[in-house]
């Protein structure tokens, strides 16, 4: 929990709204005033008696771009040659000299393609600005106000990729993508992302993937925390992103839907999980 305290004669400047912005918006928390019977005041992103929410300040700066060309569904080329991934998403790969293409690739392609030919831009960054490959990671936006990320998530093309520590728009990405896969569309619709028990897991399974399965025990080791789901078969959160989930032990002996691209090492498969919108309790 987030506390930043002020004596009563202290004014609350700019600096200390940008520090509650950045809590009510990048994690997605409610800002809190309280007061205290000595007339201390106390901001705080969890609510407690008689404290009074915030209102903050809804400004976003975005950055004006032009699109010099559509590289696959969730990544464009900038005029000034940068690369811009789309942030909190994923589609299907396109065939490339390093891949072969993958059902929807092409859709999510063409849609984009269509989208941002002969637009203008804004993009819109998280917390974290690049990523390992230098590639600027942001939301884009039409002049309209149309958010692009998530309609591709709207219309079936893309799937959820949260990454903390880039966590905005999260709720409105995961609430999108429950309703187009409700409505069967796009992705949704085709048999290579359906779901599958996890006895068919195979070191051919690549590729984004979703599996259903019982946890049976929590395994915490220094960097990662396990859920292990047979002696060949577990799921691993960086224990730095534990916060972002519920008690691990909400999913023991449930059944779950684990969702990502599942990795081999000696004879064993793994999953990296990085956000609960990934682990579907059935």
């Amino acid at each position: 929990m987030m506390q930043i305290r002020y004596r009563k004669s202290v004014l609350l400047f700019p600096t200390v709204l940008l520090a509650l912005f950045f809590v009510s918006t990048i994690l997605d928390a409610e800002i809190f005033r309280n007061k205290d019977s000595s007339g201390r005041v106390t901001y705080s992103d969890k609510a407690s008696h008689g404290a009074k929410p915030v209102k903050l300040p809804s400004r976003t700066y975005r950055h004006l771009h032009r699109v010099k060309k559509v590289y696959d569904g969730d990544t464009i080329i900038l005029e000034n040659d940068q690369r811009v991934r789309l942030l909190g998403i994923n589609t299907p790969e396109i065939e490339s000299r390093h891949r072969t293409d993958e059902p929807g690739g092409k859709a999510a392609k063409t849609w984009l393609a269509k989208q941002l030919q002969d637009q203008s831009i804004y993009l819109e960054f998280d917390l974290e600005k690049r990523d390992k490959y230098k590639r600027l990671l942001a939301h884009v936006f039409l002049n309209d106000g149309t958010h692009i990320n998530l309609e591709l998530i709207k219309n079936g093309l893309a799937f959820i990729s949260i990454i903390p520590p880039n966590l905005r728009h999260a709720s409105k990405f995961f609430q999108a993508q429950k309703q187009a896969e409700r409505d069967n569309l796009g992705l949704w619709n085709l048999p290579r992302y359906q779901v599958q028990a996890l006895s068919q897991i195979t070191a051919n399974n690549k590729g984004w993937r979703r599996y259903i399965g019982v946890p049976k025990a929590i395994k915490p080791k220094q960097k990662f925390t396990y859920l292990i789901f047979n002696d060949h078969t577990s799921f691993r959160i960086a224990n730095d992103h534990l916060k972002h989930f519920p008690d691990l032990a909400d999913y023991i002996n449930k059944t779950v839907e684990i969702r990502g691209w599942v990795s081999r090492r000696s004879g064993k498969f793994s999953m990296h999980i990085r956000h609960p919108t990934a682990i579907i309790l059935r």
